[in-house]
């Protein structure tokens, strides 16, 4: 039997105390009253979790527009959880990590997951580098990039380690192959209530894999532009066109390549951003994005806009020039600074806007 999202597990703690149905809402008025400012965000979002409607308002990133005002089901929060449970193996009394803020989808899954799933959960300030006992084990957690660079040192007694938000840096992902936790790298969206899929990363208890696997109950189509159709009819009535260009390996399988309103055309050439920014990774220091801006031979021709370089543009220039495995349609025609890319509020680098401060 399928649980309720007006029903809470009897194996659910919060920060080590058990809380029924009655005891939460309780709970979700001392933190709005007395809590941290984060706490406050939490406690609002349980006021709307457990009140007696069966849909609650979600706000997007904004990340690859302007943010929008979702509704969402609870009966597809419960889904997507139970969902994730399935996946990971997670069992009533594991115990969690949630260092993601409440204001978006993933912070407010990780308490659905708790609350559906009987998990103990520990709620900790969501800041950039999050505080946790680094000396109690935990089976599950999910971060950002930028929260994992900054605690990658003390992941060792964490067993299941999930990372969305934006793209996991090369970096990154070579100080994860020393670790002893398994990770894996998640795709989703706000309107599929997180993850629908997710791509396991090399570390010392796992190979990593570069397929992106689909959770229970998803599958996948791609539409003539080969971007991905997302069938999850658990999670949101029907299926969801996406601007995400795959390449489909099965109908639960796929390889990322890039987003469609990214791609540059130049000289008759598709160029996919993401592709040509992972292989400039190990050569840049500092966040950048490549991009097309208008050429009257080429149409298109690709740029690189650094941010706030602690080098030169032509030493930046040089390194590119002794990267390996880059074509020479990949390699970036002029470089581009900016003091300070645009963000979303929650540090997702808005492309369009930040390409068009540097460009002009």
């Amino acid at each position: 039997m399928t649980p309720r999202y007006d029903k809470i597990h009897n194996r659910f703690k919060f920060n080590g105390l058990h809380f029924d149905f009655e005891d939460l809402k309780e709970v979700a008025y001392s933190l709005i009253k007395e809590g941290e400012s984060y706490e406050k965000v939490t406690g609002n979002f349980l006021i709307d979790w457990l009140n007696n409607k069966d849909y609650l308002h979600v706000k997007t990133s904004g990340s690859t527009g302007q943010p929008k005002l979702l509704k969402l089901k609870k009966q597809a929060m419960v889904n997507s959880a139970i969902a994730t449970g399935d996946f990971f193996g997670l069992e009533p009394g594991n115990t969690a990590i949630d260092c993601l803020p409440s204001h978006y989808i993933a912070g407010k899954m990780m308490l659905v997951r708790a609350m559906i799933l009987g998990l103990e959960i520990d709620c900790v300030e969501p800041s950039a580098h999050p505080i946790f006992d680094y000396e109690k084990c935990y089976d599950f957690c999910a971060m950002i990039p930028l929260q994992l660079k900054h605690t990658v040192n003390y992941t060792q007694n964490i067993k299941t380690i999930i990372i969305g938000g934006s793209k996991v840096t090369k970096p990154l992902l070579e100080r994860i192959q020393n670790c002893p936790s398994k990770f894996y790298e998640t795709y989703g969206m706000t309107e599929t209530v997180t993850h629908v899929a997710v791509r396991q990363l090399e570390s010392k208890a796992a190979k990593g894999d570069n397929l992106f696997r689909a959770l229970p109950n998803v599958s996948f189509d791609q539409d003539d532009r080969n971007c991905l159709i997302i069938n999850a009819s658990k999670l949101v009535k029907e299926a969801l066109v996406t601007n995400d260009i795959v390449d489909l390996k099965s109908e639960t399988s796929f390889v990322l390549k890039g987003r469609y309103d990214n791609v540059i055309n130049s000289g008759g050439v598709k160029l996919f951003p993401e592709q040509i920014e992972e292989k400039l990774q190990p050569v840049i220091d500092e966040r950048f994005i490549v991009a097309g801006e208008e050429d009257a031979a080429l149409g298109e021709k690709l740029v690189l806009i650094v941010e706030d370089p602690r080098d030169s543009v032509e030493s930046i220039a040089k390194r590119i020039k002794l990267v390996k495995g880059l074509t020479k349609f990949e390699v970036p025609k002029h470089i581009y600074t900016s003091e300070k890319f645009v963000e979303t509020v929650n540090g997702k680098i808005q492309r369009k806007k930040t390409v068009k401060a540097a460009i002009g």
